[in-house]
């Protein structure tokens, strides 16, 4: 993320036994109005949620993997270079996750960071009977992932809900099976929506307070009719254990992204072809417009939709298909969720003139996604208790990191240091420090002596083992 924020899939030898447990779930009775989904009135919401656990338990599913994992060199040989140990030439790496049934033909959702690279995908239903699984399609952008199975006699469907219908403060129900305890009911409400935790280009997560923990990965959070408007992802925690900070991705866009891919096994992503940066007020002041609402246009790729419409460096969006622009993150959800070969008009403010200008959409493809931002100077310190380093090029595969992924590694954590208090272990690979991508030990060093400075932790974003999670060390 899951989880940057911790995902919620775990590896199974870390939490439970290898007996295989079975998952629990909710969902509830679909009510519509004639102009679509109706408010949930305070006399719909049930004294407990008891029935809706019942008639939807089917439906919901754990789901169990196997990776094999081929690398001539151990983690331990970059933890310990005297370790005598030979080489393992190859490594079984079992996790677990959760999921839920959305079709009677057999199809369940999951998040992709649970199912990626697995050689072999097994769900549990809460009869507790396994079966084999398929996987139809993933997008890691989104986290989300589908899985084919058999189809069952009867088989129990959750119903998508409407995730821009619910407001800060409505009941949510989150399934799964957190650290490998199946059947795991928690209730909460919808703390915020539109949350960005600079996991990927396409956040616009649902926050949620209802308890959500590793193994939570890909189960359902539902409303209180028992309709699924999201799937659980990630979390915020120092620990590694929910502190009631919790993500799931919104139905609108899971469900989008399901339909797809149960269609045609792919993607399709609107593209534009600009690259944009935030308005600062100086930068407003500069360009000679008021206010820093909008996205700045830093470039335009040559032979884009952009450039065919007129849009020029310099020019900053504020409006996409009718509606407002507050800055970078809204245009990149806004074109993306166009289909490819769709009209999009859109406002630009050039030197304090407004414009309308009409494009057709293009296809994105993955290496257009820009993401990043460039650290900050400061002066380091050396109490934070890390040995940093590169990223180890053969111990890659072996930390479950994606192509690509740069950050540093983790060689040693001093014992009692602040480092280690906040759970920071050897092996961990730092990706951002304070939400900035760092490359190196010195922009690492740089951000802690910022946060001392401003007297405020330093908010570590690392992946290990696959799973991605916040960590927060403070020096006071």
């Amino acid at each position: 993320m899951g989880a940057g924020a911790v995902r919620t899939g775990e590896p199974i030898m870390s939490y439970i036994s290898k007996k295989r447990l079975c998952i629990g779930l909710i969902a509830g009775t679909l009510m519509l109005s004639a102009g679509g989904f109706a408010p949930v009135s305070a006399q719909e919401i049930p004294n407990d949620f008891s029935a809706i656990v019942r008639q939807k338990l089917p439906a919901v599913v754990a789901i169990t993997t196997r990776q094999i994992i081929q690398d001539q060199t151990t983690l331990n040989d970059f933890l310990d270079p005297f370790d005598s140990h030979g080489p393992l030439q190859q490594q079984v790496r079992e996790a677990l996750g959760s999921g839920f049934v959305v079709s009677p033909e057999g199809y369940i959702v999951t998040n992709n960071h649970v199912v990626a690279d697995a050689a072999e995908i097994h769900v549990v239903f809460s009869d507790k009977e396994t079966a084999p699984a398929r996987l139809v399609g993933r997008d890691p952008e989104t986290d989300i992932a589908v899985l084919k199975v058999d189809p069952r006699p009867n088989m129990t469907t959750t119903a998508w809900g409407d995730s821009d219908a619910m407001q800060p403060g409505a009941w949510t129900i989150a399934i799964g099976s957190p650290f490998g305890l199946g059947g795991t009911v928690t209730v909460g409400v919808l703390s915020a929506r539109s949350r960005d935790i600079q996991s990927g280009p396409f956040d616009d997560f649902l926050q949620t307070d209802a308890s959500i923990n590793r193994g939570n990965s890909g189960g359902p959070l539902f409303n209180a009719r028992g309709e699924v408007i999201g799937v659980n992802t990630a979390i915020v925690s120092p620990s590694g254990g929910s502190i009631g900070i919790g993500f799931a991705v919104p139905s609108r866009t899971a469900r989008s992204i399901v339909d797809q891919l149960i269609s045609t096994g792919r993607i399709e992503r609107g593209f534009i072809g600009v690259r944009l940066q935030e308005v600062t007020p100086s930068i407003a002041e500069s360009l000679g417009i008021a206010g820093i609402k909008g996205a700045l246009v830093a470039s335009v790729e040559a032979g884009s939709p952009a450039q065919q419409a007129g849009i020029q460096p310099g020019d900053v969006i504020t409006r996409f298909n009718g509606k407002d622009i507050q800055g970078v993150h809204d245009l990149t959800l806004a074109a993306a969720s166009q289909k490819p070969g769709s009209k999009a008009t859109l406002t630009t403010n050039r030197g304090g003139t407004q414009q309308e200008l009409s494009l057709t959409v293009g296809q994105r493809k993955d290496e257009e996604v820009q993401t990043g931002a460039v650290p900050n100077p400061g002066t380091g310190d050396q109490r934070l208790g890390l040995s940093l380093r590169a990223i180890p090029d053969e111990a890659r595969q072996q930390l479950g990191l994606q192509p690509g992924t740069t950050g540093v590694f983790i060689q040693q954590v001093a014992p009692n240091s602040l480092a280690a208090q906040s759970g920071l272990k050897p092996g961990d690979v730092i990706v951002s420090a304070n939400n900035l991508k760092v490359t190196q030990p010195s922009d690492v060093r740089e951000e802690w002596a910022k946060s001392r400075q401003q007297n405020k932790p330093i908010l570590l974003r690392i992946e290990r083992q696959g799973q991605s999670l916040f960590v927060a060390v403070s020096s006071f």
